[in-house]
C-alpha cells in the first residue's frame, strides 16, 4: 500500500500502521527500491538516520531491505535528529536520507531526503521517487531486483557535537541558565552532547525519547505546546528557553520572562551576527520572514534573497546564492558552514553565545528588532484552494502589489498579506504583518472574512 498523497513538496509523510494508512512497509520497501533507481545509487552507500517514532526501526529496515534489494550499500547511523543526518551526508559525502515525520502526530512517519554534501533534492526528483515507487508498490513497474547490497552501522553524535562546536565561539560565556524542552523527541537525544559540556545550568523537559509523545506534541508553531517550557523558565528563573520539534531540525526561543520570540527576529539576530562577520554577504528568508529581517540587511550592506517556503527551496536558494544564513517564519534556520543545511541546534548555540558574551537578556537582544507587528500564521481549511485565492486578489486588488509566486502575496508600504496553501496539509495558510497592532488587526480580519467567506 502506497497512496500517492504522501509525496509532498519537500519529503514524504503520511499515516502507516493505523486504521486508515496511507502506507505500509510493503510500500515503504517500494520507496527505498525506487530511491536506488531515481538516484543511481546501485553498488554505492547511502546514509541513513532515523527519530524516536514507533514505528522507526521497522520503517527503516523495510526502506533498507528495498534498498539494498537494488544492489545499495546502507549506512546506518540509527537514532539521528534531522540534522546530525545533514551533518553526516555532509561529511561522509553521501545521499542522506532520514525517517521521521517531524511535528506530526504519532500515528505518521515519513522521509525526508539529501544529495551528497546535505544538498536539497530537486522537485523533479520527488516526482519521480513517486511515480517509481508506485510502480514498483502495484507490481506494474519492472519487479525488485535481487541483488544484496551491504549493510553497516555509524555512530555521528559526537562528530556532530564537536562539528556544531566548532562554529560557534562559546568560550568565556557568563553563567545562563537554560530551559531545554526536547517535547520526547530528538533533542532529548543531541543535548546532552552538545549543551552538556558548556558549563550551562540546564533544565531539561521532556528529554526521554518517546514516540508516542505522552507530554505535548513536538511542534512548537503551536502555543499551547510552548506553555510548558514557558512555565518552567518563570518557575527556574532562566534566562532563555531552546524548544524543539519532533526531529529537532527546528528551534523556538523563549525568553527571561516567559515570552515567545518571533523566529523572524531569531532570524534578524543571527543575519546580523553572520554579515559582521561576513560584511556583504547573501542572507536568504521566506515570503513570509518579517520585514524586520530586510531591515538588518539593508543596514549592514547585505544581500537579501527570498525564497519559497519550504526547506527544499531554501537550501536550493542557499547554494545558488552562497549564502551565508537564512531564516523561516517556521524556526528553521539554514547555515552555509552547515552544507547550507537547517539546524536548530546550531541555531540555539548561536542564541546562547550572544547571551553569554553580553550583558543584555534575551528580551532585550530581541527588542532591538522590534518594530512590526505579525498576526503569526493562521489556518483555515477549505473546499477548494484557487478559488479562495482567486477572492483574495480581488479583495485587494488596487492596495498593493500583487505576487503570485507562493500563494498570494500583497504587499503595501507598511503592511503584507500572504495566503498561502500548505504543503503538506489541506490548509490554506494566512500571515499578516504592518507597523501598528491596528493595521495588522484590521487586515487580519478582512482576509480571514474573504477566505472563510465571512465565517471565522
Amino acid at each position: 500500500m502506497l497512496s500517492p498523497t504522501i509525496f509532498k513538496a519537500n519529503d514524504i509523510r503520511g499515516l502507516i500502521g493505523v486504521l486508515g494508512a496511507e502506507w505500509d512497509l510493503a510500500g515503504v520497501r517500494a520507496v527505498g527500491a525506487a530511491f536506488v533507481r531515481v538516484f543511481g545509487l546501485a553498488g554505492s552507500e547511502y546514509v541513513m538516520g532515523r527519530d524516536m517514532r514507533v514505528t522507526g526501526a521497522e520503517v527503516a529496515e523495510a526502506f533498507a531491505a528495498g534498498a539494498r534489494a537494488e544492489g545499495a550499500h546502507v549506512v546506518d547511523a540509527g537514532l539521528t535528529s534531522t540534522d546530525a543526518l545533514w551533518y553526516a551526508s555532509g561529511t561522509l559525502g553521501l545521499h542522506g536520507v532520514q525517517f521521521t515525520a517531524s511535528h506530526n502526530p504519532a500515528a505518521y512517519n515519513g522521509v525526508k531526503f539529501c544529495l551528497p554534501g546535505a544538498a536539497p533534492v530537486p522537485a523533479e526528483a520527488l516526482v519521480e521517487l513517486r511515480d517509481v515507487a508506485m510502480g514498483l508498490d502495484s507490481g506494474a513497474g519492472e519487479a525488485l531486483r535481487q541483488a544484496q547490497g551491504t549493510y553497516r552501522t555509524i555512530d555521528v553524535l559526537a562528530g556532530y557535537a564537536a562539528h556544531l562546536h566548532s562554529l560557534v565561539d562559546l568560550t568565556g560565556l557568563r553563567p545562563l541558565k537554560v530551559v531545554v524542552d526536547a517535547g520526547n523527541g530528538m533533542a532529548g537525544l543531541t543535548t546532552p552532547a552538545v549543551l552538556g559540556s558548556l558549563g550551562l545550568d540546564l533544565v531539561g523537559l521532556f528529554l526521554d525519547l518517546d514516540g508516542t509523545f505522552p507530554n505535548h506534541m513536538p511542534n512548537p508553531l503551536i502555543p499551547e505546546n510552548l506553555l510548558a517550557a514557558q512555565a518552567a523558565v518563570r518557575e527556574h528563573g532562566a534566562d532563555v528557553a531552546l524548544v524543539f520539534d519532533g526531529d529537532a531540525d527546528r528551534c523556538f526561543i523563549i525568553d527571561e520572562r516567559g515570552e515567545v520570540v518571533s523566529p523572524s527576529v531569531i532570524t534578524a539576530m543571527i543575519a546580523g551576527q553572520e554579515l559582521a562577520r561576513d560584511p556583504g554577504s547573501t542572507i536568504v528568508i521566506n515570503k513570509i520572514t518579517s520585514r524586520a529581517v530586510a531591515e538588518v540587511v539593508d543596514a549592514l550592506g547585505g544581500t537579501l534573497v527570498v525564497s519559497r517556503v519550504g526547506h527544499t527551496s531554501v537550501k536550493a536558494h542557499m547554494a545558488e546564492h552562497d549564502a551565508v544564513f537564512g531564516g523561516e517564519h517556521s524556526a528553521h534556520y539554514y547555515f552555509r558552514d552547515f552544507w547550507g543545511a537547517d539546524t536548530g541546534m546550531l541555531a540555539g548555540l548561536h542564541v546562547l553565545a550572544m547571551l553569554g558574551h553580553g550583558g543584555a537578556s534575551m528580551s532585550e537582544l530581541a527588542a532591538r528588532f522590534a518594530g512590526w507587528e505579525a498576526s503569526g500564521e493562521i489556518n483555515s481549511t477549505v473546499p477548494a484552494v484557487e478559488p479562495v485565492l482567486d477572492r483574495v486578489r480581488a479583495a485587494f486588488a488596487g492596495r498593493g502589489t500583487i505576487d503570485d509566486e507562493d500563494g498570494v502575496t500583497i504587499s503595501g508600504d507598511d503592511w503584507w498579506v500572504n495566503v498561502r496553501p500548505s504543503n503538506t496539509e489541506p490548509l490554506l495558510r494566512l500571515n499578516v504583518e504592518a507597523r501598528d497592532a491596528a493595521t495588522m488587526a484590521g487586515l487580519r480580519d478582512e482576509a480571514l472574512a474573504v477566505i472563510r467567506g465571512g465565517e471565522r
